[in-house]
This record gives C-alpha cells, structure tokens and sequence, in this order.
C-alpha cells in the first residue's frame, strides 16, 4: 500500500482509525460532539480513494448544508482528493442527477424551482376559500405543507394521520381543510411549472423508481456513499437514500441521536438508530466517544444534561480529550436587559484582555431574544453577527454567491470577525470558545415547558447541541422576568437541575 494512504490515517486515535479503515459493506459511526467527526470521514473518503480501493469519480458524500458540503470539499483537497469526490446536499445532489437525465426522460423543459413559495401558499390558501391570509397563517401553512412532503404524507392520508397522531394542523384549520389547501397548493405550483425545495427530492425517487436507464445511470456514479448528519434524515430522504443504492451495500452513515434536533421538520434518528437491523450485516459500527473540543467540565455538562432523558440508552456517553478548564458558571438575573447587558461587559472583558470577539457566541432559544443581545453588545463597541432560525432547509441549496461564501467561510476567510448572535439551531455544527448561553429557564428551555414525551427530549437535546458547542468555557443563565419590576417569575430549567 502507498505511503501517502498511511499517511492519511496519521493523528487519528483508535476509534477514528477504526472507522477510516472500514471501506467495504454498511458501515455506521456514531460521532459524539467533538469526536472528529469530519475529520474521521474525509480521511476515510482519501485513505480509500489514495488507496485505490474506491474510485473517487463514484464516490459521493452527503451533507446537510451548503457550508458542511464545502468544508468537506476543502478538507477532501488538503488530503490530495481533490474535485474528484462529490461533495454535495441532498439536494444539490438530486437536482444535478435530474438536470442530467431529464433529457433522455421526457421532451418536456425542466420545471423552474420557485424562488418563493409563500406566494403559491399564499394563493392556495385564498383559491381553497380561506380569503387573503396573513404572513404567519402562510408561514406556518407552507412548515406543514413541507413537512407532509418529507414525512411522505399525501394530501388524501394527511386527516387520517393527525386522527392516529393527535396532529393539529396549522392556523386552526381542519385536518380536511389544510388537506384541501395542499392539494391546491399542488395544482397552482404545478399548473405555473415549479416545483418546490421537497420535489426535487420527491422527482429524483420517481425517476430512479419508474426510468430504468436514468436508474442505473444516477447510480453508476454512486458506487461509495457516505452520508452525513444521518440522525436528521427525513423519511423523504431515506428513500432517496435506498434508491440510490439499489443493491449496493457500501454505505457509510454518521451521526449523533443526540444532536436531533430538527424533528418538527420531518428529521428522525429512527434509521440512524435502526441502521444496523436494516443494513444487516454491518461491515463496522464504531462509536467516536471522546471529545477533544470541550474541556472536562463543559463536558460533564453535557452529560448531566443527557443523563435523566428516558433515551439515555441511545446516547453515547462523552469523555473530554483535554485537560481541566473553568468550571461553567450559572447565573441568575433580574430582567432580560439585566442579563443581556452582563453578557455583554463579560464579553467585552474577554475582547480586552486578547480573545478575538469572533470566538465568542451568545446562544439563545428563540429570534425573538436576540434584539436585547444585540442593543448591548453594541452599548459595548462590539461587532457582532446574527444567525436566526430561518428555515433550516434554505442552508441545502444554493446558488454561486452562496456556494462561494460556504467556501470562505469553510476557509475562515469570511469577512470581519464578531460575537455570533445564534439561536441553538442556527449554531449546530459550529463552536466557539466561549459560549453564553441566555434564557435557561422553563418556559424558554424548554420552550413552552412540554409535558414529557418526545418535545420534551428535543428540547433536551436542543440543550445539549448547545453545552457541546463550547470549547473553553460555557455560562448559563437566566432572568427572574422580563422587565425586573412584574409578571410571572422564571425558574430554572429542569434540565440543570
């Protein structure tokens, strides 16, 4: 075998190695926060493409957003793989293999992907009876509408299923009447030639299914796929994924059960957790337990966090990989602003003492808690930058701005540095040295105090992703109230407890 193959595997520990070196049949890892998760799969992409045991024109890795995607192409060529290997979304990946065959398939154009799907809710909402409606019922009608294409739900199954689930539909609808609009919402984006965000992933499954030639042309370029994130694969996207195979059995899956956290858009841990009955028998099923970004107290944190959960037998258990830190502290407010503007001075006394504002990040639960953040972090002179929630699915697809800003960013060439504002969200898979994490109290975390069930355990999670995005040290806390003078008085979340 070359040297450069085995140099490849250099710096990787036990568990890693084992996992770079598995490259035949189903192949699962389990990747903690911080285990070196892509760094595990890009040197097993290159290991087995430097040595020769895998073709790297037919090899495809699939990420969740535009920026996971570049960073892997960027890391992907630092091992010598260069452009060879694919690198791609879901759903980059499906609509390149469509624009492909959709020649050989069928003499009609290639429908044009709506920039802006609200207006055709918006004018099936009003076509189906319910009059002009207002941005909120449009938001909320188009997450339900989308959530139905990804769970696989057709409008004829949608009543049946909210009667089996104790599903409410959105905007006070009737199960029968939300089901009349996404029929309509169908005819009006069908009848103007668009589709939708979920359709190219819905198109790709009914090509392969019904075009046996476009079947086995898509597949013969995916001969070694890895899939990334695979705790939040959609039900959509696991039959893509088993089309995509076919007979093929040399899959790489990766994930964490703990880190789902998108299950109200149709993710579910279900086939990460059930991989090894559906692809039996396994080639390898690696745990990556140690995390070598959070010191040892951010990461009994995370484990206290996880340790009540009724789950807790799916979750790995974290050890750190570092020395001791700072023990995290918890703090408790008067007010919103009290808390916000704490916040802020202890940042600012970072930033004055050398740490780069860049490294540091205040988490919050909801948009809405942002705005004070950011009035004192500007009280203070600092620069900041905002991440909201604003449809985790926008970040699976972009044009070339945006593809060439996942790739600055990937670089960390991506313009001036600031304290990131990001709900827990938006922060998943980044990390910071420092984390302030505001608004950890029932009623923010979780949001809206669930009853115990599976809200309550993603929320539980949702703390977790955002303990584990700290390196250094980690500050939790929360305030009484909203304005320090009345109202109802705040306690603390009972996931700290």
């Amino acid at each position: 075998m070359a040297t450069s193959a085995d140099s490849i595997l250099d710096g990787l520990d036990d568990a890693q190695r084992a996992a770079a070196v598995a490259l035949d049949g189903p192949v699962r890892i389990v990747a903690g926060a911080g285990a070196g998760k892509t760094r595990t799969v890009t040197r097993r992409i290159a290991y087995a493409c430097a040595s020769g045991a895998w073709d790297p024109a037919r090899t495809l890795a699939v990420t969740f957003s535009v920026k996971a995607a570049a960073e892997m192409r960027s890391r992907l060529a630092s091992l010598g793989v260069g452009d060879a290997v694919t690198a791609a979304t879901f759903h980059s990946a499906a609509l390149h293999q469509l624009r492909r065959v959709w020649p050989d398939i069928g003499e009609a154009p290639f429908p044009h992907l709506t920039d802006d799907p609200r207006r055709i809710v918006a004018e099936a909402l009003a076509r189906a009876g319910g009059g002009e409606a207002d941005p909120v019922t449009v938001r909320d009608v188009q997450a339900e509408i989308n959530w139905c294409k990804v769970s696989l739900i057709a409008p004829d199954d949608y009543a049946r299923v909210c009667a089996a689930t104790h599903r409410r539909p959105p905007a006070a609808l009737a199960p029968d009447r939300f089901a009349d609009v996404y029929r309509m919402y169908e005819t009006v984006k069908n009848g103007r030639g668009e589709i939708d965000f979920d359709d190219i992933l819905l198109m790709a499954c009914h090509v392969i299914d019904e075009f046996p030639d476009a079947a086995a042309a898509i597949r013969s370029s995916i001969r070694w796929l890895t899939v990334d994130e695979y705790q939040d694969v959609s039900p959509l996207q696991h039959r893509l994924l088993t089309r995509w195979l076919g007979g093929n059995r040399d899959v790489c899956v990766v994930g964490d059960p703990a880190q789902t956290i998108y299950s109200f858009a149709g993710a579910t841990s279900y086939y990460l957790l059930g991989f090894a009955d559906e692809f039996a028998p396994l080639g390898a099923d690696v745990d990556l337990a140690t995390d070598y970004r959070s010191t040892p107290e951010v990461v009994r944190c995370a484990n206290r966090v996880l340790a009540a959960s009724p789950n807790r037998g799916d979750y790995l258990r974290l050890s750190s990989g570092r020395e001791g830190g700072a023990r995290v502290r918890r703090t408790v407010y008067a007010s919103d602003e009290e808390e916000a503007r704490a916040v802020a001075v202890q940042i600012s006394r970072l930033v004055a003492q050398g740490v780069d504002p860049g490294r540091c990040a205040v988490l919050t639960r909801l948009n809405a808690q942002q705005q004070v953040v950011c009035a004192a972090l500007r009280a203070e002179g600092l620069r900041y930058r905002v991440r909201r929630d604003a449809g985790w699915q926008r970040t699976s697809l972009a044009d070339d701005g945006g593809e060439r800003l996942a790739m600055l960013e990937a670089l960390g060439v991506a313009g001036a540095s600031g304290v990131t504002v990001s709900t827990i969200h938006a922060s998943k898979g980044l990390e910071f040295g420092h984390v302030f994490l505001i608004g950890c109290s029932e009623g923010l975390l979780p949001y809206g105090s669930p009853a115990p069930g599976d809200d309550l355990e993603e929320e539980r999670r949702l703390l977790y992703v955002a303990v584990t995005r700290a390196e250094d040290t980690l500050h939790l806390s929360y305030a009484r109230s909203k304005d320090g003078v009345g109202g109802a008085v705040r306690s603390a979340s009972r996931f700290l407890s």
